[in-house]
């Protein structure tokens, strides 16, 4: 693959400890066959393809493994071939398994897992979606029944509950801005997959006093917020904190346990032509930015409350606009 070195670095690459931050990248999208997405990831990243189960192939490279699979647990735990099975069922199994392939391949996306990537590999990705786009890869858009989501889950530079405040305050405060610009396709909008966290919730966490400790920080979270379905979902990360606490409000197998954020907001626009992995990473870049730049921080938080408040800028204004034109002023972007 030719490089593209598109994605810019947050100020802060490395964690507390000097380890280099990481981030896993999930995406899901269509256009190619199952064995076509397998053949041409596996020769663009490098990778050598090993099948796992029914609709699951790893590919281990370089920067790790990647997980290539269709999206869809029934579908793949499917096996009208078991041996256990009457020979009839088996039989007609064969030809059912290639209807359901060919149909399940059309409606339910193919998704490719990344493993955690230090920041600075993320051009990987950035070459692999625009590769993948020329063979016919495509997103969102293409259909109305489409809800294809471009994951990210970036590790923080600490598990301090400061630190976590501090890019919670920066995701709520951004929320109107990074969804306008992702340009969020109708498809995902009919889903609950990405809704905005509680609104009572957002006024106790960008109080001037808010300062809590970590189980305070869950709690307030949770009792508002007991769901994976948030744009951004912090149950992966409060699982790694305190499972126990986690255990108290949500019941649920999915969520794995890891110190990162879930960032789920975004959608898979691969077959637009102006549309790039960059575009989304870098967007993130500048909420990592305004999180750890403390003054910028405490006075986009002013702004934001203010903008509850009665008066004509906000009638003539939406946050949204507010956003953009404090971002721009101050120079990020």
């Amino acid at each position: 693959m030719t490089p593209h070195h598109r994605c810019n670095m947050p100020d802060h690459t490395h964690g507390a400890d000097g380890s280099e931050r990481r981030v896993g990248v999930e995406i899901e999208l269509s256009g190619l066959s199952y064995d076509a997405l397998v053949e041409h990831s596996g020769r663009l990243l490098d990778g050598t393809p090993e099948l796992k189960s029914r609709y699951v192939t790893s590919l281990q490279t370089d920067a790790g493994t990647f997980t290539i699979e269709l999206d869809s647990d029934p579908i793949k735990d499917l096996d009208l071939a078991d041996k256990r099975l009457p020979e009839a069922v088996r039989e007609f199994g064969t030809h059912a398994m290639d209807v359901i392939d060919f149909a399940a391949e059309k409606i339910v996306p193919l998704e490719i897992v990344g493993p955690p990537l230090a920041f600075y590999r993320l051009d990987l990705v950035e070459n692999l979606m625009d590769e993948l786009r020329e063979l016919g890869a495509v997103g969102s858009r293409e259909a109305i029944y489409y809800a294809f989501g471009l994951q990210l889950n970036p590790e923080l530079p600490d598990l301090e509950p400061d630190t976590i405040v501090r890019y919670l305050q920066a995701f709520a405060a951004l929320y109107d801005w990074l969804k306008s610009r992702h340009q969020i396709d109708i498809s995902r909008k009919f889903t609950t997959y990405i809704e905005p966290w509680s609104s009572r919730y957002t006024e106790k966490l960008m109080a001037d006093d808010y300062a809590p400790d970590i189980k305070t920080l869950m709690s307030d979270y949770l009792h508002y917020n007991p769901t994976r379905n948030k744009a951004l979902d912090l149950l992966p990360l409060f699982a790694h904190l305190d499972a126990e606490l986690l255990a108290e409000y949500v019941d649920d197998p999915r969520i794995k346990s890891r110190p990162t954020l879930h960032y789920r907001l975004p959608d898979c626009d691969i077959d637009n032509p102006d549309w790039h992995f960059s575009s989304v990473w870098n967007d993130w870049v500048i909420l990592e930015q305004v999180a750890n730049h403390r003054e910028h921080l405490a006075e986009l938080r002013h702004e934001f409350l203010a903008a509850r408040k009665f008066s004509l800028h906000n009638l003539t204004h939406s946050w949204e606009e507010t956003t953009a034109h404090w971002l721009q002023e101050r120079g990020y972007v």
